[in-house]
């Protein structure tokens, strides 16, 4: 995919750090694919761009250098992260996701006090996990989930007890300036939350259309889905269509295929596959878009989980319609109609699903809507110039920038204490072993 130039208005960063809590699996997870994006702009717009990681070196990961970027492993509670970033004086330090503020965010401000701190929050871990608890417990109860439980209100009274979302909420605090995936998130967090607006920035994926005309109706066959099994939310997808929904698709359409690739399947998926029931676990896929290019329809049915999902977008840029459910779609088309069926329920899903994969004319709608989302809510020469807007008007008026925040000024005067002195005290214990 060709890089987009960034406009000439933004002034060029000497060098930024992206602290990085995994390294970047970009045909594994949007996680992934997301991180891949940032980068890329950083680059256009840094002489110097550094990632920098405390976790182990993964199969599935991208060879930044590849890239012109810089590849570090840092260590958890270590001075030796002290002297490191000391010595660089980085202009910018993204964090990915908010665990790595908590780690590294204090060091950061102790040694490079002027540098821009931001995050990236990927998405919020916290409303996740009410989604993921609330599903548990309409599981238990023998129901359905209740997609009404999306109402702001209910979330935050929800969200605000846990430790989690406390943690999430004080790292947007500490930082200048936090990117947010979502718009429904930001509604979330300004609000229920009182988060000040110009903490956080909608920064949804950066696409660009592929260029090429898409495989048409007759060309595809089968349902696919697609999505890292390490992710709470596609593996509970997957058990569900497995015992709910797709036996209902087989009864309306006995021939249907359903394939299902991610990365990192375990055992208890990969005993999923069964193609006397048309139902096929085939793994990692090398490239997404090749897979859901050649597929009818993308069929993700997510009960819970948070961010938008980049399963969706691919099939938009390939010209796949989707079914999903609200959580699936949730902040992901703007004003503009979904490109295929949003339904929650077990018979509705069922019988969308074999409706948009029997008639061409609403495939092909719902395909041609997939194109128009891409073009105007993941443009990516808008959203990076937005981007760089954002950033400038930082560097330019950071000290006032600051002073505005005066939560964040609390917090990061106590400096969670609490972290940055268990972070100490292993390492002194560290040395003494």
């Amino acid at each position: 995919m060709p890089h987009t130039p960034i406009s000439s208005d933004t002034k060029d960063i000497a060098s930024i750090v992206i602290i990085g809590y995994v390294w970047p699996e970009p045909n594994s997870s949007a996680a992934g694919s997301r991180m891949m994006q940032l980068l890329h702009y950083f680059k256009q717009r840094s002489h110097r761009v550094i990632f920098a990681s405390p976790a182990q070196l993964s199969e599935h990961r991208e060879i930044l250098a590849d890239s012109g970027i810089e590849e570090h492993n840092i260590n958890l509670n270590c001075a030796s992260f002290d002297l490191w970033i000391k010595q660089l004086q980085p202009d910018i330090v993204l964090f990915d996701r908010f665990m790595m503020e908590e780690q590294f965010g204090w060091r950061v401000e102790q040694q490079c006090p002027n540098c821009i701190r931001i995050l990236d929050t990927e998405d919020l871990h916290s409303l996740r996990e009410v989604r993921q608890r609330q599903l548990k417990q309409a599981l238990k109860n023998d129901r359905e989930i209740d997609q009404q439980y999306n109402h702001g209100q209910s979330l935050y009274g929800q969200m605000s007890g846990l430790d989690i979302c406390q943690r999430e909420l004080a790292a947007i605090y500490r930082c200048d300036l936090s990117l947010m995936i979502s718009s429904f998130e930001i509604d979330l967090l300004t609000q229920y939350f009182n988060v000040p607006p110009q903490l956080l920035m909608h920064l949804p994926f950066m696409l660009e259309p592929l260029g090429q005309q898409p495989t048409t109706f007759t060309q595809r066959q089968h349902f696919v889905t697609i999505g890292n099994f390490r992710h709470p939310p596609n593996w509970d997808s997957t058990l569900w269509l497995k015992q709910s929904i797709w036996p209902k698709i087989r009864q309306l359409m006995p021939s249907a295929q359903l394939h299902i690739y991610g990365a990192y399947p375990a055992k208890k998926v990969t005993d999923l596959h069964n193609p006397k029931q048309g139902f096929y676990i085939r793994g990692w896929a090398e490239n997404a878009l090749d897979v859901l290019s050649n597929a009818r329809v993308c069929l993700s049915p997510l009960r819970f989980g948070a961010g938008i999902k980049g399963k969706f977008t691919d099939a938009m840029l390939v010209g796949t319609p989707s079914i999903t459910t609200g959580v699936g779609a949730e902040a992901m088309s703007g004003d503009h109609p979904w490109p295929g069926q949003v339904e929650n329920s077990v018979d509705a899903i069922a019988t969308a699903a074999v409706e948009l994969y029997q008639s061409s004319q609403k495939w092909q709608q719902a395909a041609d809507n997939g194109a128009i989302i891409i073009q105007n809510c993941y443009n990516k020469l808008q959203l990076t110039q937005q981007l760089g807007t954002t950033i400038d008007k930082l560097i330019a008026n950071l000290e006032s920038h600051r002073s505005e925040n005066f939560v964040g000024q609390m917090l990061r005067h106590h400096q969670h204490k609490s972290t940055k002195y268990m972070a100490q005290w292993i390492e002194a214990k560290n040395k003494n072993s």
